[in-house]
């Protein structure tokens, strides 16, 4: 089931009601778009965070073991995580709302769909990476390589 779906099923006997008015389903499932998108990216940013949790721990121990040579990377990808949250819980949404006055494109949008799955599936590789710190920036560097794509797509450029 789907974010969209669970936002659909907890809807109550009068939206449900306000559904059946022509027009009004389609601005209301604009609404749940934007509530699953929400959702979804907030999701995605907390299991990042998982992560900045694991490379404080590694910072501390290789400072403890006066490693120092270590800290370099482990902060390269501190910096690269925290600049990859920051832009996931900002992303732009993936729709047009009823009243925006840039409509986006119902092509591009399943595009963007597209990307978001497979960002999806970005966040859990960087979550599943173990201690290969420089594995761990490239997953991250790939993920951000996928925002920029995405933002592309809502820009109108790709």
């Amino acid at each position: 089931m789907t974010l969209l779906d669970k936002a659909r099923a907890g809807q109550s006997a009068l939206e449900q009601i306000a559904n059946a008015i022509p027009g009004y389903k389609g601005y209301r499932d604009r609404e749940l778009r934007r509530d699953a998108d929400r959702l979804e990216r907030e999701h995605l940013a907390e299991r990042l965070e998982t992560c900045k949790k694991g490379l404080n721990e590694a910072a501390a121990a290789v400072t403890r073991s006066g490693n120092l040579d270590a800290i370099n990377d482990i902060e390269t990808a501190r910096k690269r995580l925290d600049k990859a949250i920051a832009r996931i819980r900002h992303a732009d949404r993936g729709y047009s709302g009823f009243f925006d006055p840039v409509k986006v494109d119902e092509a591009a949008l399943a595009r963007v769909y597209e990307f978001d799955l497979g960002l999806v599936g970005g966040v859990e590789e960087i979550v599943a990476t173990g201690g290969d710190v420089k594995a761990l920036i490239a997953k991250i560097d790939a993920v951000d390589v996928r925002l920029s794509d995405r933002e592309a797509i809502l820009a109108g450029i790709k």
